[in-house]
This record gives structure tokens, C-alpha cells and sequence, in this order.
């Protein structure tokens, strides 16, 4: 179940950065991303549509059978995306392992006979055009797809299984997020994007407490929203190229996790200006409701994966090429505008509602006894506070962008 509504509170001034934060801070440092402009909703392309309806519906892109890029320079933003760099001869040689192991997987598992080019011959940077039907054939496209749908899946395997070798810490890894999304912000900022509002924060242990009591699942790999960022801009109309730019500078749409979108704010049925999808599946990969949300909460909230390069804090015996240099952190993303932001602090939808009615399941399950009456304000908790002073997330940063 995606919360889309928590606290937030203010912390000390963010430290300067550490040499360590630096280092680290590599989602967004390749020069493919950073020269990535914001656009226009009239200049979105099909590729930026369809990765945008797979967000917005919470979709998977397992479930997809083509790609619609334009050219190389698209292929190397994927890759940067996903961390890599084609400049790099470790990284390509990394990415060939992976397509090493693909067409292994698929030949001798599944009993698929791949095309030769698609599987040896041809040059990576080819295969995306290749799922686009920009070069190739028919064939070539399919399997194109299908290779890159597998080594989709074993990037992340063994970014995973790496991180269980490396002795860094969650907090280290949340510091290379957080810096690099300011990172992203900063640019967004610089190009006119309409951002007024960025925060960034971590959830508390009492927080994390608490919601663990009231899910069904008390599994700490279920909370997704340890580290949360959340954007408000100017009006509804900018939340879509605000998006855009994101999935092109920051989020890999192919790591945003399937069936944790919450959308009540764009029909991503307007997109199909852009031309219809092709893609869509009516599998439905909607997220469980959150009971706790007040009936008028407004809100995009979606998680994703994100790719944080290590190769440059580990030690290098601490790497090796079967496992890569790449690490995923979960963390979940907000965006509203600026009406909506305001509306979702009234009444029902306020976060004071949200949290009584949270804490009241808790005690609920805790007593196995059903709760009687309205529900009181805690007693360190005025009723129009706005905020639980006990319970909820470290507020890392805010920056308010003054009115024009």
C-alpha cells in the first residue's frame, strides 16, 4: 500500500557536503543527463508519452514489446539513466556481460533462437533502435526487445545481490540521492521550470513504527517511502513536463516500481495527443487504496528504483565485473500543484485527519479492540497544528521559489 500523506518537520541545516556525498552522488552527473533540457507539453515525443503513461498507471515495462526512440543520442540517455557510461570502456564491458548472460538465459531456458546481429553482432547502442523498428527486422525488433527486457531484470539482480556485499550504510546511500535530486532541482530551476516548492526528507523510526503496525505486511521491504521527495509546481497543466523531465534526467522509467502509483490528478488518456499507445496492458497494476487518506486527497505519488554508482567509494577489490558497480535505492516521489497543495490541507484531507486516523488503527490492532468516539488529538498535539510533533519525517531540506 503506497502513503501518500506523512509528516514532515523541521531538522538542523543540512551539513556541507562530504567528499564521501560527492563521490557518490552519480545518478545524475553524466554530462548525457545534465544537458537534458525541461520541455514543453507540445514538445513531448511518443517515447516520452508512453514511458509517462507506464508511470502514471503504474504499469511494468516487462509488459512492453517496443521502444519508440529517435536515435543514438537516446540510447545513450538510457544508459546514463541506468548509470552507465558508454565512454567508459568498464561500463561497456560490463553491459556486454549482461548481454552475455541474457542471450544465455534466453537460448538455453526459455529455447528461444535469437537473431545473431541481435544477440553478438550488433553494437548495443543499435539494439534500442532496433525495439523501435528504426533499423532491422521485424525479427530483429522482437528480439531486441525481448534481450533488452532481460538484462533489464539482471542489472537489477545483481545490483542487489552487491549490495548485500558492500558495507555502506542506508543513511550513506540516502546522502547520493538526496544529492543528486538536488542536483536535478537545480536544474529545473535554472531552465524556468514552474517548480515552486521542492522538500526532501527521511522517515523517522516512529514513523516507520508506526507503519509497520498498520500494514498487513510487517516486513521492512515493504516500506518504500524511507526517503521521499516532493514537488509542487505552478499549476496542473506543468505537472506532465515536469514529469517528462524527470523520467529524462533523474528516473529510469524502466525502474519505476509496477503497481505503487497513486494518480488522482492527470488522465493519462491526454497523452494519446501524442499519438495512442500501443503499449498500454489492461492487467490494472493499481495500488491497494490507503484507507487512511481523506476522500478528497489529491495527489501523483509514485516509487521508483534509482541507480547510484559505488565504484568510486568501495574499494576496487570490493568490485568485480559479475556484479557491476551499481547499487538501487528506493524512494518515492510527490508532485501536485500549487491549488491542490492548499486544497489537500483542509478538512478531512489534512494531515492531522490522516495521522488520527492512522494512529487509531494502530491502537485498534494493538488492543484487538474496535475504536470508540472521535479520536483525540495527542496530547503533545493541538488539533490545528498541522503536524504531529512525535511522529514524522525528517525534514532535510525545503526550498520555496519566491513569487515572480
Amino acid at each position: 500500500m503506497t502513503e501518500a500523506n506523512d509528516d514532515n518537520t523541521l531538522a538542523p541545516p543540512q551539513p556541507e557536503r562530504s567528499e564521501t556525498s560527492i563521490r557518490l552522488a552519480a545518478i545524475s552527473s553524466l554530462e548525457a543527463l545534465r544537458a537534458e533540457p525541461h520541455a514543453e507539453l507540445a514538445q513531448l515525443n511518443l517515447q516520452d508519452a508512453n514511458e509517462l503513461r507506464l508511470l502514471l498507471r503504474g504499469e511494468s515495462v516487462v509488459d512492453w514489446f517496443r521502444l519508440d526512440v529517435e536515435d543514438e543520442s537516446d540510447s545513450r540517455r538510457l544508459l546514463a539513466l541506468n548509470a552507465f557510461d558508454w565512454n567508459s570502456e568498464a561500463d561497456r564491458s560490463r553491459i556486454e556481460l549482461l548481454r552475455a548472460h541474457a542471450v544465455e538465459y534466453l537460448q538455453q531456458v526459455l529455447n528461444l533462437n535469437l537473431d545473431e546481429v541481435v544477440a553478438q553482432r550488433a553494437d548495443f547502442l543499435e539494439l534500442p533502435l532496433m525495439a523501435s523498428s528504426k533499423i532491422g527486422t521485424k525479427k530483429q525488433q522482437r528480439n531486441a526487445c525481448v534481450l533488452l527486457k532481460v538484462m533489464h531484470i539482471l542489472h537489477h539482480l545483481d545490483a542487489r545481490e552487491l549490495r548485500t556485499r558492500l558495507a555502506l550504510s542506508d543513511s550513506e546511500l540516502f546522502e547520493s540521492v538526496e544529492q543528486s535530486v538536488i542536483e536535478i532541482f537545480d536544474q529545473l530551476q535554472a531552465s524556468g521550470a514552474p517548480v515552486v516548492e521542492f522538500q526532501w526528507s527521511r522517515k523517522t523510526r516512529h514513523s516507520l513504527l508506526t507503519k509497520m503496525l498498520v500494514k498487513r505486511e510487517t516486513s521492512a521491504a515493504r516500506v518504500f517511502d524511507r526517503l521521499r521527495f516532493r514537488l509542487i509546481v505552478k499549476q496542473r497543466s506543468d505537472l506532465i513536463p515536469t514529469l517528462r523531465t524527470m523520467l529524462r534526467k533523474l528516473v529510469p522509467f524502466n525502474y519505476v516500481v509496477p503497481g505503487q502509483t497513486v494518480n488522482t490528478l492527470v488522465d493519462p488518456n491526454e497523452l494519446d495527443t501524442f499519438g495512442p499507445s500501443r503499449l498500454s496492458t489492461t492487467e490494472g497494476r493499481q495500488p491497494d487504496l490507503n484507507e487512511f487518506s481523506g476522500a478528497n486527497f489529491r495527489v501523483i505519488n509514485f516509487i521508483a528504483d534509482l541507480p547510484v554508482r559505488v565504484d568510486d567509494f568501495v574499494a576496487p577489490e570490493d568490485l568485480d565485473l559479475d556484479r557491476g558497480n551499481v547499487v538501487f535505492v528506493l524512494a518515492e516521489f510527490q508532485l501536485l500543484d500549487v491549488a491542490t497543495a492548499r486544497s489537500n490541507e483542509q478538512g478531512e484531507s489534512s494531515h492531522v485527519a490522516y495521522k488520527n486516523r492512522q494512529h487509531a488503527r494502530v491502537r485498534e490492532r494493538m488492543l484487538r479492540l474496535p475504536s470508540k468516539g472521535k479520536v483525540a488529538a495527542p496530547r503533545h498535539q493541538s488539533e490545528d497544528s498541522g503536524r504531529s510533533m512525535l511522529e514524522e519525517d525528517e525534514l532535510l531540506g525545503r526550498v520555496v521559489q519566491a513569487d515572480d
